[in-house]
């Protein structure tokens, strides 16, 4: 009997299976198999029959498909400035409204507002400026924090 691979990658336990089920073998037995030349390594019951099935079905790669990415979100200094200067002239807008104005997705529009927070806080300590000034201008001692 050969000894237990020490390490052996996904794919060569692919081809492995695809080799086997060519021949007409069980996933039941191909596991079986595998589990004593690859050990705790080895892939799962359930992979090794998924994979059977797919090479049986046709399928000739035994690498995985690529899976769709996230989308990226797009956030540049013009469009951060842009946000800035929406947030500006009316604090409440929402982001929907930013994505209408500066034609960007929701999520970079959102990541901008939410997540950098950069223009919100020079916003809020701008209106807090404005407002204690305000106040100490009409001779009230009133000050937010």
């Amino acid at each position: 009997m050969a000894a237990p691979l020490a390490t052996c990658t996904k794919e060569e336990q692919r081809s492995v299976i695809c080799f086997l089920s060519s021949e007409g073998v069980k996933p039941i037995e191909i596991h079986r198999q595998m589990k004593v030349q690859y050990g705790d390594a080895c892939l799962s019951l359930q992979q090794v029959q998924e994979w059977a099935k797919k090479f049986t079905n046709g399928i000739s790669s035994v690498t995985d498909s690529p899976q769709p990415e996230q989308a990226h979100q797009v956030v540049t200094p013009e469009g951060i400035a842009g946000v800035e200067a929406i947030v500006k002239e009316n604090r409440r807008v929402t982001v929907i409204e930013i994505v209408t104005y500066l034609d960007r997705s929701r999520g970079s529009a959102h990541h901008i507002v939410h997540d950098k927070k950069s223009c919100l806080i020079y916003m809020f300590s701008y209106m807090l400026l404005a407002y204690n000034e305000y106040n100490l201008d009409t001779n009230k001692c009133t000050i937010i924090f």
